[in-house]
C-alpha cells in the first residue's frame, strides 16, 4: 500500500509547522517545504518524527514557477508509483507599509510569495488528484484577506485574491473528489505578529487572546480527513471573534 503523503508549504516554522506535526499524527508522510531556514526545517522534521511518522524536506522557492517546478518533478520522478495527496498553501510573507510609501518590490513580493505560490505549487500537483479522484487543498489565507487591514494593501490583496481563487477552483475539481478550502486566521502566535503591539490587540479580539498555532493546524487537519469530504469552496476563520 502506497503512503499517503502531504505537501506544506512554508512548513519549517509557526502555523506551518504546526500542520506538518498535526498531517504527521494522521499518517501522513509529510513534505515540508521551505525556502532558506535549514535549522528550523530540520527541526520540524523531528517533531514530525516524534508525531509517530515519517517526512522529508523540499527546499525550494514556492514564489519561483521554475523552482517550483524542478522540485515537484524531481519529487515525482523518485516517487513515480505515489502522488501528493493534501496540499497545504501556507507559505507567506508580510511586508507592511501604508500603499503611499509602498515600493514596487515590497507589493510584488508579498504577491508573488502568498498568491502566485498557490498557482505555481497548484497546478503542479491537481492532475494527479483529478486522475485518482482525491486530494485535499488546503489555502492559507487571513483576516486581512477578508477585512482588509491598514498598512496591508498588498498582503490584502493577495490573501484576498487567494479566497477567490479557492472559491473558484473548488468548483472545477468537485466533480473529480477534489475539495479546496481556505482558513482565515486571526491574529495567532508566530513570528508573523513580530512588531506588532500584542497587548493592543488582544483588547480587540473578543477572546481576549491570540491564537495558537496547533487551533489552526487542527481545523486543517480535519479539513484534508474523509469526514470534510463534502466541505469544499469554503473560507473558515481562526480568530478569536474578532472579525465573523
Amino acid at each position: 500500500m502506497n503512503m499517503k503523503n502531504a505537501l506544506v508549504t512554508g512548513g519549517s516554522r509557526g502555523i506551518g509547522r504546526a500542520i506538518c506535526v498535526e498531517l504527521a499524527r494522521k499518517g501522513y508522510h509529510v513534505l515540508i517545504n521551505y525556502v532558506s531556514n535549514d535549522e528550523a526545517a530540520q527541526e520540524t522534521l523531528n517533531k514530525v518524527n516524534e508525531a509517530g511518522s515519517d517526512g522529508e524536506l523540499l527546499k525550494f522557492d514556492v514564489s519561483d514557477l521554475e523552482a517550483t517546478n524542478r522540485a515537484l518533478q524531481a519529487w515525482q520522478e523518485t516517487h513515480p508509483e505515489e502522488y501528493i495527496e493534501v496540499l497545504v498553501n501556507n507559505a507567506g510573507i508580510r511586508k507592511d507599509n501604508l500603499l503611499i510609501w509602498l515600493e514596487p518590490m515590497e507589493w510584488q513580493k508579498v504577491i508573488n510569495t502568498n498568491l502566485g505560490s498557490f498557482y505555481n505549487v497548484t497546478r503542479a500537483l491537481l492532475q494527479p488528484m483529478l486522475t485518482h479522484k482525491k486530494g485535499r487543498i488546503v489555502n492559507m489565507a487571513s483576516l486581512s484577506g477578508i477585512k482588509g487591514l491598514p498598512g496591508q494593501t498588498n498582503y490584502s490583496a493577495a490573501k484576498g485574491g487567494l479566497i477567490a481563487a479557492t472559491k473558484a477552483l473548488a468548483q472545477e475539481v468537485a466533480p473529480r473528489k477534489v475539495t479546496v478550502n481556505a482558513v482565515a486566521p486571526g491574529f495567532i502566535h508566530t513570528d508573523m505578529v513580530e512588531g506588532l503591539d500584542l497587548d493592543e490587540i488582544k483588547k480587540t479580539i473578543p477572546a481576549r487572546r491570540l491564537g495558537e498555532p496547533e487551533e489552526v493546524a487542527a481545523l486543517v487537519g480535519f479539513l484534508v480527513s474523509d469526514q470534510a469530504g463534502y466541505i469544499t469552496g469554503q473560507v473558515i476563520s481562526v480568530n478569536g471573534g474578532l472579525y465573523t
